[in-house]
């Protein structure tokens, strides 16, 4: 993951492959696709306290495993993809990298913009929410650690989620 191989990236013939759209047209896609990730956005955070009211759900359980999982559903079905199609590296750096992304850079931004907007928010963390983030790494690392991973492995993870989500919807707030 450290190194490459130089040659890898070296075009090859004389002619190198022109992009299917043009960068114009790549903007404008990503303008409204932003735009139209807000607005769902919006909705989803609209409707979560009725669903969770009508649903009997704590609030802690869909923020960590409702909301989580929408949220991170294009890099999810994005790393999928990418270990069906061999792709190991890919595919752990994608769930790896997302999870990075959000402790390091998008919670602290979040908590200095509430401080910012007049609505402080901490990242105050009960016990269980500690334990199952230091159990997450962990397990994580244990199994990415020897570099190869297997179907079981990835069945001990989505048991691993399983036995959280379980935990954390039992969680008195």
């Amino acid at each position: 993951m450290f190194r490459t191989h130089r040659d890898v990236f070296v075009p090859q013939g004389d002619n190198p492959e022109k992009p299917a759209t043009s960068k114009g047209q790549a903007i404008a896609a990503l303008i409204i696709s932003t735009v139209l990730i807000a607005f769902l956005s919006e909705t989803l955070v609209d409707q979560i306290a009725p669903v969770t009211k009508a649903l009997g759900l704590t609030e802690l359980f869909v923020g960590v495993i409702v909301v989580a999982l929408i949220g991170n559903s294009a890099e999810n079905s994005t790393a999928i993809l990418m270990a069906r199609r061999n792709h190991m590296d890919l595919a752990m750096t994608i769930a790896t990298g997302a999870s990075t992304q959000i402790a390091l850079f998008v919670a602290p931004v979040l908590v200095l913009l509430s401080l910012a907007l007049g609505h402080p928010m901490t990242l105050l963390f009960n016990g269980f929410e500690i334990a199952g983030i230091f159990l997450s790494v962990l397990i994580v690392a244990m199994i990415s650690s020897d570099g190869e991973t297997h179907w079981f492995e990835g069945a001990q993870l989505l048991a691993v989620y399983a036995i959280m989500a379980v935990a954390f919807y039992f969680v008195p707030e």
